[in-house]
């Protein structure tokens, strides 16, 4: 793979705000035979719950608290914290340096500092579309974009951690976009990049980076996918609509409780109804885009990756959106389909992180970085040619628009330790993902009959485990000394 024109093509198809557990039902056709045709990890985890974070973990290999990107920066004040750091390498650039053809198509939501990526006069990337793009075309055509007031409600949300501002958000709210799929975002994404994939000739390999922005809010889809999936086929997971005891409430203060604590069982339910459709349109868009790489003999001799940034809460835990660590956020679904469908079928339960994909694709291509990745290559673990120690992942969250609500989470050997933060305060929840995998036991308050706590001496090794991690990446959050006996004791209400 060391020589450009010996290279197979690399292909990224990265969906946003996707459930891991909506695959495989009826919906996805064309995703679920790419992945049958692929190396499929059935826990990857991001990064961080929040979408340019979470690109900026994937696309460097490394932390966010290492690369910078900790926010969406949507707020003045805050943009710097959601760029990645310069003497970066990203995705872009390597594939670039590697002589690559370089295509992106969909929403470009990887900030960097200095000039963004896009509009680098040295550039050797078509930019075939942004989020900006589209704006435009819609201009241009006289098109309602979807979405509107109706789908947004007005959100308290902390400044620079320190003043609390309104910010606008979306809902669960559902509705019908007449303007149909050219207009509405990923038909114009999907319908630009296949034009520009009519337009390549061959002569590099493809790099192609494909961001499609379904089946993130609003819920204003066009048909026939918005009457697509009836009501009576709608099964809720068991955790939708159901605040657990000893759930943290600082989710109260986030987005994720503020705008979830506003709907109820029959909201839910029509929001998953249409939430399933527009994941049926996104596998229309992937659909589309497979077959081209199909008739233009690309598909064999490609890398494909497929998988989202984040997940979707949709009423687990009676939180919407991401922003927190329960598993319908921060678990993935990925896989990886290599040249001539080597591996293809099997898979991978380790647990693993999205940091891990590009020092993978490196692995693959042979390629180095100026910068050191805090991930590791699964090239050894998916050809079978290395053994993989599997390591603590960790996953950290600073707010959305702005810093301001704060949460690290580890996992490790089938449990999961978070450090919910506002403000001064602390809160800490434990899962047993292996036999509670919908999160509605917190073992910090089980106790034996005696009284003693049945989790004392693996709390104390969670914390330990997440505090050495923070002080490695030189994290601003320092977690105060673990005493479970008092944590219980304050909120045993």
């Amino acid at each position: 793979m060391s020589k450009t024109e010996n290279r197979p093509n690399c292909i990224v198809l990265l969906a946003d705000q996707l459930r891991y557990d909506v695959l495989g039902k009826g919906y996805t056709p064309h995703i679920d035979e790419l992945m049958q045709d692929s190396i499929v990890f059935s826990n990857m985890y991001c990064a961080s719950p929040l979408c340019v974070p979470a690109r900026g973990a994937l696309f460097t290999g490394t932390y966010p608290g290492v690369n910078g990107s900790l926010v969406n920066g949507w707020i003045p004040s805050e943009k710097p914290y959601a760029k990645v750091k310069e003497g970066m390498d990203t995705l872009y650039d390597v594939m670039e340096k590697a002589g690559m053809e370089c295509i992106h198509s969909g929403k470009q939501h990887l900030f960097v500092q200095g000039t963004p990526l896009e509009m680098r006069p040295q550039t050797r990337t078509k930019w075939l579309t942004t989020e900006q793009t589209y704006r435009e075309f819609m201009r241009e055509q006289g098109k309602r974009m979807p979405g509107g007031p109706q789908f947004r409600m007005w959100v308290p949300e902390m400044a620079d951690g320190i003043h609390t501002i309104l910010s606008s958000y979306s809902t669960p709210h559902t509705g019908r976009y007449e303007e149909g799929y050219d207009y509405y975002f990923d038909g114009y994404f999907t319908n630009e990049l296949l034009k520009g994939l009519e337009e390549y000739d061959g002569k590099k390999p493809l790099f192609l980076s494909m961001m499609y922005l379904a089946p993130h809010p609003p819920f204003d889809i066009p048909e026939p996918w918005y009457s697509m999936v009836k009501d009576e086929d709608v099964t809720l997971p068991e955790n939708v609509d159901q605040w657990y005891p000893h759930q943290s409430p600082l989710q109260k203060y986030n987005v994720t409780g503020y705008i979830g604590n506003s709907y109820h069982l029959p909201d839910w339910k029509e929001a998953w109804r249409t939430y399933l459709g527009l994941v049926s349109l996104l596998d229309t868009c992937v659909g589309n885009v497979l077959e081209k790489l199909k008739e233009k003999n690309l598909y064999d001799n490609s890398l494909i990756l497929f998988g989202s940034d984040h997940g979707e809460l949709l009423g687990s835990h009676r939180l919407f959106q991401k922003m927190c660590m329960y598993e319908e956020s921060v678990k993935t679904p990925f896989s990886i389909h290599l040249p001539g469908g080597k591996g293809k079928g099997d898979m991978h339960r380790e647990t693993v992180s999205q940091i891990d994909i590009f020092p993978t694709i490196c692995d693959l291509y042979g390629i180095t970085t100026s910068h050191q990745m805090n991930g590791s290559s699964l090239k050894g673990l998916m050809l079978g040619t290395k053994s993989w120690q599997e390591s603590p992942v960790y996953i950290q969250y600073d707010g959305n628009g702005s810093r301001g609500n704060f949460q690290r989470c580890v996992i490790w050997k089938d449990y999961k330790y978070i450090a919910d933060i506002f403000k001064d305060e602390y809160y800490y929840e434990l899962y047993d993902l292996k036999h509670d995998s919908q999160e509605t036991t917190n073992l910090l308050f089980e106790r034996a009959d005696d009284g003693s706590f049945c989790y004392q001496e693996l709390s104390e090794q969670m914390n330990q485990i997440l505090r050495r991690h923070l002080q490695e990446i030189n994290d601003f959050i320092e977690l105060p000394p673990w005493n479970l006996a008092e944590f219980v004791e304050n909120y045993s209400f």
